[in-house]
């Protein structure tokens, strides 16, 4: 099967950089399925799951934002933040999921609401990846 390089990139690292037969993308204005020759484009990413696909095999990352860039051999994602499965800190997540609930729930004078929100997204985001890989790892 065809392949494509992908590359995910945030500031502070390079978090992926492989041949992928998908690339699965939360594109701004929807999901975003990219193969091999896909034509060239560049949108912004929104929070959400990104899928890689590769021999068979499924890879889910928590990507918080950013910009991705699709040219004929290779995709390019510059993320504002990007996290594995497995660097996911499950309590710290939950935590951050319990703050965001919170401040949305008693709005606190100070609390910006567009930040609470797009923190109790972003906490459920990694949640939802770390769940996926919890259910991959227990035996069948």
């Amino acid at each position: 099967m065809a392949t494509l390089r992908l590359e995910i990139i945030t500031a502070e690292r390079q978090v992926f950089a492989d041949d992928v037969n998908v690339v699965v993308a939360p594109g701004i204005e929807g999901e975003l399925g990219i193969l091999p020759h896909h034509a060239p484009l560049m949108t912004t990413l929104k929070p959400g799951e990104l899928l890689i696909r590769k021999d068979g095999e499924e890879t889910y990352l928590a990507v918080s934002g950013g910009f991705l860039e699709i040219r004929p051999d290779k995709v390019i994602i510059l993320a504002d933040a990007c996290e594995r499965a497995e660097e996911i800190d499950i309590t710290r997540a939950e935590e951050a999921k319990r703050r965001a609930e919170e401040g949305l729930k008693t709005h606190p004078q100070g609390v910006d609401m567009a930040r609470a929100q797009a923190a109790l997204l972003r906490s459920l985001i990694r949640l939802r990846i770390a769940e996926r890989r919890r259910r991959k790892s227990r035996p069948s």
